[in-house]
């Protein structure tokens, strides 16, 4: 019953360090943007290549 006195605070602060990892995961951004990501797999190895080429005159 003495293991109690520990095992529920150290519950209560891993629920708590799971919801600031995930509000620090909402405010920085990383759910912005899902669609994108999952279209990507579909997409060629080339496709991706050609949007990062520089565009500019080659000498």
């Amino acid at each position: 019953m003495d293991i109690l006195f520990l095992l529920i605070p150290l519950s209560v602060l891993l629920a708590l360090a799971v919801l600031g990892v995930l509000a620090w995961a909402v405010w920085s951004g990383q759910f912005e943007d899902m669609d994108v990501e999952g279209q990507r797999i579909f997409e060629g190895e080339d496709a991706g290549a050609a949007v990062k080429r520089p565009s500019g005159p080659r000498a």
